[in-house]
């Protein structure tokens, strides 16, 4: 499905959603950059994708560096002479938890590091990406954005200000970029995730896992399910499909199922 492509899959250093997505488009013949901070995970993740007999290589970055943006699509190109597709999924964290758990509050309570980090992750960091990987898309003709953004951007949450404005930003952002380069051959859409299934969410309390079961009217997705719908936007079966948001949500979204 991905045959030809070379992926940068940010946030794929880590045990959640983008490493997922590193191993699907591998599987599915695209040779994907896999990056992030967490150098040790990130060998990792590559090195399992190259054992399954996938095509992968790590760089490490820090996103919050526009200069490290900079670099990791400099060295993707160094290394293969291109790169064709785009996912950002990387998430901000502390210490290993979401930041979005650690401090964000209503407006008027949110600290502004708290506000600052979740904007530095969620849209500063996607913002210098594209600077970097519009011109080679646009020079190739093809390429292909998907941001990983969240329920919460077209639905608000409670006690979470920082996290939904900055992905609120990113799914307009991709809408953005969607109609000013459809004419350079770049198609960009966004993966919206809900409570998500995966080795991140781990921790997660029986009680916590009762409570979103129930505000699903199907299963609660996992993260190869964001994979796959991230997938496909990646792919030519999409190609027709520029500027959408695609939610990954059990269909939590559209009702909540407990009221049901």
């Amino acid at each position: 499905m991905l045959e030809g492509e070379i992926a940068i899959i940010t946030g794929s250093s880590g045990l959640g959603t983008g490493s997922e997505i590193a191993r699907v488009f591998a599987r599915e013949a695209a040779r994907v950059v896999v990056t992030g901070r967490n150098v040790g995970n990130g060998e990792l993740v590559a090195s399992e994708i190259i054992a399954a007999g996938g095509d992968a290589l790590f760089i490490p970055a820090d996103l919050e560096s526009p200069s490290d943006c900079r670099s990791l699509v400099k060295r993707t190109l160094d290394y293969w002479g291109g790169m064709s597709i785009l996912v950002h999924s990387a998430i901000a964290t502390e210490d290993g938890r979401h930041v979005s758990e650690l401090g964000d509050a209503p407006l008027s309570s949110v600290p502004n590091d708290v506000w600052k980090r979740n904007m530095d992750i969620n849209l500063e960091s996607f913002r210098s990406l594209c600077q970097a990987a519009l011109p080679v898309m646009q020079s190739a003709n093809h390429g292909v954005i998907i941001s990983i953004g969240s329920r919460a951007a077209e639905r608000g949450t409670r006690d979470r200000a920082a996290y939904t404005a900055s992905k609120g930003a990113m799914h307009a952002l991709v809408r953005s970029i969607a109609v000013d380069y459809a004419r350079d051959g770049i198609r960009a859409n966004t993966v919206a995730a809900g409570f998500i299934d995966g080795k991140d969410r781990e921790s997660h309390t029986d009680e916590v896992r009762s409570w979103a079961a129930r505000m699903h009217l199907t299963r609660i997705p996992t993260t190869t399910d964001v994979a796959y719908a991230a997938a496909y936007l990646a792919s030519p079966l999409s190609g027709a499909i520029t500027g959408h948001t695609l939610p990954v949500d059990g269909g939590s979204t559209i009702a909540r199922a407990e009221a049901l």
